[in-house]
């Protein structure tokens, strides 16, 4: 396949199986290069399937991911990660005994100690200003929200070019879920591209590029955000009902 400059990921035809049951059916996406892709649907429609399947930590039972040209379909785990793709899985898993920077420093794969680990984890620490004055101290001490951004810092510590990111914003108070969000977005200023599952519909909407809409385990429409906010289809999806409880969270009408 020739190299397209404008697409950091792309997945043609991705199937995924458990057994008989089909948990992930054709699915067609690109993440574009810079930019933000963000997979919505109700739970069970194979957003985090997708993500999984990507990352290589399932098998596939047919289609292709290609990463900045190159297929990576068949690719291991940690091949996928040494590429340039990291991925941070849902419920902000840090390891709470360990402090900050050894948490840090656990998301530098490939990398020893020696001062190119510190350069690293000192920029990442540099990035997230909620975090850096607590790098000594334990993860469990920390808050919801600051153990969510020291998972989303842990998984740039690699320097990844691709961030698969499930869900940032369970177990995070409403009032925290913008800044979260804010600082998804800015990581396209470092040139990453990041592919987002999230349930916070019109906030992230807000922030990404393209969206695309999973139901019964397959993609059933995408485009720019004006244009699937203007169709109706995620209302209709979602059928009406209320995505976002109402303790300071924002609604998708009917």
């Amino acid at each position: 396949m020739e190299k397209v400059n404008a697409i950091t990921l792309e997945a043609k035809d991705l199937s995924v199986a458990y057994g008989k049951a089909v948990v992930l059916r054709r699915v067609n996406l690109a993440v574009p290069k810079g930019g933000i892709a963000l997979l919505l649907g109700r739970n069970g429609a194979g957003k985090t399937t997708t993500l999984l399947a990507i990352a290589g930590l399932i098998p596939k039972v047919s289609g292709k991911v290609f990463f900045e040209g190159s297929d990576i379909s068949q690719a291991s785990p940690l091949a996928i990660v040494q590429a340039g793709i990291s991925n941070v899985l849902e419920g902000h898993r840090v390891f709470v005994d360990l402090t900050v920077e050894d948490n840090l420093r656990l998301g530098a794969f490939g990398l020893k100690s020696g001062k190119a680990l510190d350069e690293r984890v000192d920029r990442v620490l540099g990035m997230f200003p909620q975090i850096s004055p607590f790098r000594g101290k334990k993860a469990g001490a920390l808050s919801g929200g600051q153990q969510q951004i020291l998972a989303i810092a842990q998984g740039l510590v690699s320097s990844p070019r691709l961030l698969l990111l499930d869900e940032p914003s369970v177990g995070i108070a409403p009032r925290l879920v913008s800044d979260i969000l804010a600082l998804i977005k800015s990581l396209r200023t470092e040139g990453m591209s990041v592919l987002l599952v999230e349930q916070m519909v019109q906030k992230a909407m807000d922030v990404a590029d393209v969206v695309y809409l999973y139901d019964n385990q397959s993609i059933v429409g995408h485009g720019a955000p004006q244009e699937m906010r203007a169709s109706g289809l995620v209302e209709r999806v979602y059928l009406g009902r209320e995505l976002e409880n109402s303790s300071g969270r924002d609604r998708l009408s009917p």
